[in-house]
């Protein structure tokens, strides 16, 4: 009798998936390395999604991944949920683009108004890079200061303003082609450093410090207990504008994002991802007096002179407006969040409860929708997000190759966990849970077997 003979891991992952392989040789002949997005760069080759439902979506091969990636966060609903499907399929009828004003505009941008705890003024972009740029130039405007502050390790969009400080080394800029004239006027600051930004801001010369509330790369540097009360206060004193950047955080951790989480309302956020309900969309919202340079007036001269510019195409178009009404709606009642709360603390527990019983180092923490796993942390979650790792270290552990092997496990194992950021949607269950472990356990067991874990 003839013996089975083991595949690895990778062989396994390329056995199922020909189709994938396929239309990647097919897309390296048109994307430069066959992805247009660089998160979806994936070796041997990412795969190729065919359709999606729910918490599920189904690759060219016919392969069935429970998804936790969903939409790189903007599917806090899931795939195709009935009133968002419902919305736009009502829309696209009546219109994709008018060039001019219309309706669901102005109910999508109340809504913003009704949830968000800043929203005294709303502007709606077509992305959240977008929203990133907009909130500066407002900033830059309100102070007359050309300067802004940022926090290593936090992301804000692929603009050249805030293109340093994302990854290691934070000193250099995270793509070529961005010029040393608009990096010197970017201040990196080290997170949770109460000490360094009061230095930072003391000389006024900072027109805005940015950050994602809930800590650098969707929280995977956790913002410590305290932090944004301390820096709520020095912005204040110093004249400086503070900007959430919720486009991670926003409407997901609750329905007035992180800002009504944590109770600290910063001058202007920007928003995008789950703000429109899967569709393409951004927006700034904050205080009215810092909004007032975007009003036309009688005067000509000052409208040329003295106005911030905002144009976009497809800022507020009405496919992303019916969208984006429909999510706000659903998240209104607060109902949407406690389902993903209470499943992303059974996740959590799952997940590293089957590390513990593999015998491997590593820590999952985060919540309100959204999970990191670090492996090779010898540490706790209290440690964790109590800001007493170093960034670095945190990035490297939900990233390099030990990361990307137990990914391409999962997938074998019919989940896509992606990192940094694992994301649960309403759509999420406690059978997808139960589900998720028993695959991440396999998963982590095919690692260890290949020294990898």
């Amino acid at each position: 009798m003839q013996e089975a003979v083991l595949r690895t891991i990778e062989e396994d992952y390329v056995a199922g998936r020909a189709g994938s392989q396929r239309l990647y040789a097919e897309a390296t002949a048109v994307f430069p390395s066959g992805v247009t997005h660089d998160s979806r760069y994936f070796r041997p080759f990412p795969i190729y999604i065919a359709h999606a439902a729910g918490a599920r979506k189904w690759d060219v091969d016919g392969n069935e991944y429970i998804d936790y990636r969903l939409g790189h966060g903007a599917l806090m609903l899931g795939h195709g949920h009935p009133a968002i499907v419902r919305a736009v399929q009502e829309q696209v009828a009546l219109g994709t683009h008018y060039g001019a004003s219309h309706e669901l505009e102005v109910r999508w941008g109340q809504l913003v108004q009704r949830l968000v705890p800043c929203a005294d003024v709303v502007k709606f972009t077509s992305s959240g890079t977008e929203a990133t740029m907009m909130a500066l130039r407002l900033a830059r405007a309100a102070t007359g200061r050309a300067k802004v502050a940022k926090f290593a390790g936090h992301f804000h969009g692929w603009h050249d303003h805030l293109n340093r400080g994302i990854t290691t080394p934070y000193e250099l800029p995270s793509s070529v082609g961005v010029p040393d004239a608009l990096q010197a006027l970017l201040v990196v600051l080290p997170p949770n450093d109460v000490a360094a930004l009061r230095a930072a801001l003391a000389a006024r010369e900072i027109a805005a410090v940015i950050l994602e509330p809930s800590g650098g790369r969707g929280g995977v540097v956790p913002t410590a207990p305290g932090f944004l009360e301390a820096l709520r206060q020095a912005t204040r004193e110093t004249g400086t504008v503070l900007i959430f950047d919720e486009v991670v955080t926003g409407f997901r951790l609750s329905p007035g994002g992180a800002q009504a989480l944590y109770g600290v309302t910063p001058d202007l956020a920007t928003f995008a991802k789950a703000l429109v309900g899967g569709l393409p969309g951004g927006a700034v919202a904050g205080r009215r007096a810092l909004f007032a340079p975007l009003a036309f007036g009688a005067d000509a001269e000052r409208n040329r002179r003295s106005r911030v510019a905002h144009p976009g195409t497809f800022n507020a178009n009405p496919l992303s407006a019916a969208a984006g009404v429909a999510a706000l709606t659903a998240y209104l009642d607060g109902s949407v969040h406690r389902h993903t709360d209470r499943l992303s603390e059974l996740l959590r527990e799952a997940l590293q409860e089957r590390l513990r019983r593999r015998g491997v180092a590593g820590v999952v923490w985060g919540g309100n929708a959204i999970l990191h796993i670090g492996l090779g942390l010898d540490a706790d979650r209290a440690a964790v997000e109590s800001g007493q790792i170093p960034g670095d270290v945190l990035e490297h552990s939900v990233g390099g190759p030990r990361a990307a092997h137990l990914r391409r496990a999962c997938y074998v194992h019919g989940v896509d966990l992606p990192a940094p950021n694992t994301m649960l949607s309403v759509a999420h269950a406690e059978a997808d849970v139960e589900v998720t472990a028993r695959a991440f356990d396999a998963a982590v067991a095919r690692c260890q077997g290949e020294g990898v874990l």
